[in-house]
């Protein structure tokens, strides 16, 4: 049976760069997630944008229009299911299993090093500002804990 409730489907994270691969629980820390590197840090990490999400729902909708995007090829660290991911915004908070707690801080912004897994090119199909409710998130971390696959 198909797990309907809100929860971690990966856990994504990278020596820099995209994409980032899966791996099977990750400690997330104010700092992000451990284990996980930025290429730039001017454009990306942290304390206020210390975990990257994305929802499953939103890459299989782009997979389905032709894209081949993958889990953590978006440079989320969290692939996260079942949440109504439109609904979202920036202060919005979320608690994942027991003892993480996140906070929504800002829509993230495409990056030209995406551009491989979109057709023609397009990575701008996951920009806030041309495609609302298609963006992924960065997230304040302000408890930390381990977190695994499956965590709700």
């Amino acid at each position: 049976m198909a797990n309907t409730h809100p929860h971690v489907h990966q856990i994504n994270v990278s020596d820099g760069g995209v994409p980032k691969l899966p791996v099977p629980k990750a400690y997330i820390t104010v700092q992000g997630v451990a284990g996980d590197r930025q290429r730039s840090v001017q454009y990306h990490g942290g304390v206020d944008r210390a975990v990257c999400l994305y929802a499953l729902e939103v890459i299989e909708a782009l997979r389905a229009e032709g894209h081949v995007v993958a889990h953590g090829s978006c440079g989320e660290n969290l692939t996260l299911a079942g949440l109504d991911w439109a609904r979202l915004k920036p202060g919005g908070r979320l608690r994942i299993g027991p003892d993480v707690r996140l906070e929504v801080t800002s829509y993230t912004d495409p990056c030209k090093h995406q551009t491989q897994w979109f057709k023609d090119g397009n990575f701008m199909r996951i920009s806030q500002k041309k495609h609302p409710g298609w963006s992924r998130f960065t997230r304040e971390c302000w408890l930390r804990a381990r977190c695994g696959r499956g965590t709700r």
